[in-house]
């Protein structure tokens, strides 16, 4: 107890100073969580994806579709149990900016290998009867103030035309992690019109979706998917979920790894600070601890003070930063909308800031804890700080 009271006492010893240093952990803290949530909302799709959904794409490239006949085909691979398929549409809703992911989709089976899109039974049911009809996300119908029978304008970009959608269900995710921001409709209602106005680009297929058994199957059926459409004039890529979702995130790696950097950095530097204030703190007692080890208190009590002291500032301000960075992260979320379906805390990421917290608080008590227990007392005695 008497350490603890000599602890706190010297924290607050320069008041200013003490301030200013918990003060620039706290905005390191909440910067590095905050970088950290960005990158994981960056990754989100590709770790909340299923080991037992395969995604199968033209080979050449995602731009390029596949035809529906290759449902049939497709469902009698020895090992598939669902199949499904979407269509990227891409449209506008009211301005350029308002952007959210709109898919058009099988219906009934898609639905049935993406479970964790819990939607009421009534609901579903009126969307699957509606040739018009729509489901949104949660976060998608509180952003845009979207209800259950609201008519939704969408001008198409890739499927040009003003189409209208009739919201007959609001999805919600089972777990935290959940998209919950994308829209979704028929592929039917859309193909109907391309066939009219375009046949050619009719019965079209973006990517199909394969419900497996078993994860470690993955390969297996992805390779005999794979080679009975070699050599077709559209030949197949199918890999697992979560590899398809990489995809996406490899093509802004090198922004991912920046923000990274970018947040370690922060760490260092304000680990530069710490260290600097706590030299600062040591050199000025220096008679003290002179006068501490005169009346024989050896080295490991020295320490205690000064490694006390160096954790109390840098705990204190990884504290204060954590507690700010869960609403600064929801305002943050609030503002970007729909660009990020999945942006939350994450438990590893309040971990990671404690044992930073912790790394500063011992790295920046070393050096002025070499110097004190090795101070000389006469030298000591002598220092004036």
């Amino acid at each position: 107890m008497y350490a603890l009271r000599m602890i706190v006492k010297n924290a607050l010893r320069h008041r200013l100073r003490t301030t200013l240093t918990v003060l620039g952990l706290v905005v390191a803290t909440l910067s590095f969580g905050l970088l950290q949530t960005v990158v994981n909302a960056w990754y989100a799709g590709a770790e909340g994806a299923s080991n037992t959904t395969l995604v199968t794409r033209n080979k050449t490239s995602l731009v390029f579709p596949l035809p529906l006949s290759y449902q049939a085909k497709l469902r009698a691979v020895d090992g598939v149990s669902g199949v499904g398929y979407a269509n990227w549409f891409g449209g506008v809703y009211q301005d350029p900016k308002n952007f959210f992911a709109q898919f058009a989709i099988s219906g009934q089976s898609y639905l049935d290998i993406y479970p964790d899109y819990l939607l009421p039974e009534a609901e579903r049911g009126a969307f699957l009867r509606d040739r018009k009809g729509a489901i949104v996300g949660r976060k998608l119908a509180q952003q845009y103030g979207f209800k259950v029978g609201d008519v939704i304008p969408i001008k198409g970009t890739i499927y040009p035309g003003q189409w209208e959608f009739v919201v007959r269900g609001i999805y919600d995710g089972r777990q935290s992690g959940t998209n919950t921001a994308t829209m979704f409709f028929h592929w039917d209602y859309i193909n109907e019109s391309i066939l009219k106005t375009a046949p050619r680009r009719g019965n079209q297929i973006g990517v199909y979706v394969l419900q497996i058994a078993h994860a470690e199957d993955a390969a297996a059926i992805s390779a005999t998917v794979d080679a009975q459409f070699g050599n077709s004039l559209a030949e197949t890529l199918t890999e697992t979920e979560k590899a398809f979702q990489l995809g996406f995130v490899s093509m802004s790696e090198a922004i991912v790894v920046a923000i990274r950097v970018v947040s370690f950095v922060v760490i260092l530097i304000i680990m530069a600070v710490m260290a600097n204030t706590m030299a600062m703190s040591a050199r000025e007692r220096l008679g003290e601890y002179a006068t501490l080890k005169a009346l024989g208190f050896g080295p490991g009590f020295l320490a205690s003070l000064i490694f006390g002291e160096s954790m109390l500032l840098a705990l204190a301000g990884a504290g204060l930063g954590i507690a700010l960075l869960y609403p600064v992260a929801a305002g943050f979320a609030a503002q970007l909308g729909t660009m990020f379906p999945v942006f939350e805390v994450a438990p590893l990421t309040v971990l990671q800031q404690v044992l930073a917290a912790l790394g500063i608080g011992v790295v920046a008590a070393i050096a002025p804890t070499l110097r004190a227990i090795h101070v000389n007392i006469v030298d000591g005695l002598r220092s004036i700080g």
